[in-house]
């Protein structure tokens, strides 16, 4: 048999080279667009939602991911005793520099939530890499700002941040203030999310563990007893056996003492645990979530507040959350 002459074989191997260029281009595509549907909460990725208290206004929409980082923004903030309005200025300014995302990089040294440099004296790459250590060093930050929560958002988060684009953090104040409406309790039953686990480890000790971490071990104090809220206090990475939360099986119920801690007494303080709890959904694996009278279930119908019980609605002393495992 006749050896096949070059010419021949040029417009084999052109075929070749051009399906494997055609397969190349639709892989990098199909990546591309999954990119940016997670980056974006695109279809297939567990949203959030918070809508305005009244309901006539715009509402808020964001990812699982973004809840989570926002629930632990609002949460350390709460534990070290600041205001709404700090909180809003937090969440505003974690917008822009990260779009709420933990990230691993950035302008020269600078990472995570808030884009923090170890250079600058912010902490080690490791404990920026901890949103509940990110977000205490920003408080820290604001707090020495003299008359902070009566300056323009963009003014304080600038004196923290020293941004090269100082009025950038001014287009978030609208999504930032709804967010920490809802967060810090506020605005009851206003968080929602799809609640859609994830593939990270979850149950019952993982929603304690994680609750210590960004409220303090006060968030496990009896009924009745003070919050623990001090601004040096460094949240441990674990409840101890006496600070574990009570309820069996896959439940955790967080006590809500009447001298709580946020500024708007024992309700507001029970929507924070409530929202945090919602929030968290997806990377903690929660079913449930109840509080006065009130219900979250994970992948109902819009995933809404619902009323659960007409008499508990007045039984503001404890949240009640649910794990799907």
């Amino acid at each position: 048999m006749p050896e096949p002459s070059p010419t021949s074989v040029a417009p084999v191997r052109r075929g070749r080279f051009l399906r494997f260029g055609s397969a190349l281009v639709v892989l990098l595509g199909v990546a591309a667009y999954l990119t940016v549907q997670y980056l974006t909460g695109g279809s297939g990725v567990p949203k959030c939602t918070v809508a305005p208290a009244r309901g006539d206004g715009r509402s808020y929409e964001f990812t699982a991911e973004q809840a989570v980082n926002a629930a632990t923004i609002s949460a350390v903030g709460l534990n070290r005793g600041m205001p709404e309005r700090a909180v809003t200025i937090a969440l505003a300014t974690a917008l822009q520099e990260s779009a709420l995302r933990n990230l691993g990089h950035g302008d020269r040294d600078s990472l995570g939530l808030f884009q923090q440099r170890p250079s600058q004296g912010w902490g080690t790459e490791r404990e920026i890499l901890d949103p509940a250590y990110a977000a205490g060093e920003f408080y820290e930050h604001l707090a020495k700002v003299p008359d902070y929560a009566r300056l323009p958002l963009t003014v304080a988060a600038q004196r923290v941040q020293r941004s090269g684009y100082p009025e950038a953090y001014a287009k978030h104040e609208p999504d930032a203030t709804l967010l920490a409406a809802a967060l810090t309790g506020r605005a009851a039953a206003t968080l929602t999310c799809e609640g859609r686990p994830d593939t990270r480890p979850g149950g019952p000790e993982s929603v304690r563990t994680a609750l210590v971490r960004d409220f303090g071990r006060g968030v496990f104090a009896e009924a009745g007893a003070a919050v623990a809220a001090s601004p040096s206090s460094t949240p441990s990475s674990a409840p101890s056996a006496a600070a574990s939360g009570s309820g069996g099986g896959r439940t955790v119920t967080v006590p809500v003492p009447e001298s709580a801690a946020t500024g708007g007494g024992q309700r507001q303080r029970g929507w924070a645990l409530a929202h945090w709890a919602v929030a968290n959904s997806s990377a903690l694996h929660v079913a449930r979530v109840s509080y006065a009278g009130r219900v979250w279930t994970a992948g109902s119908t819009r995933s809404e507040w619902r009323t659960e019980d007409p008499v508990a609605r007045n039984a503001a002393d404890e949240v009640r959350i649910v794990t799907g495992q």
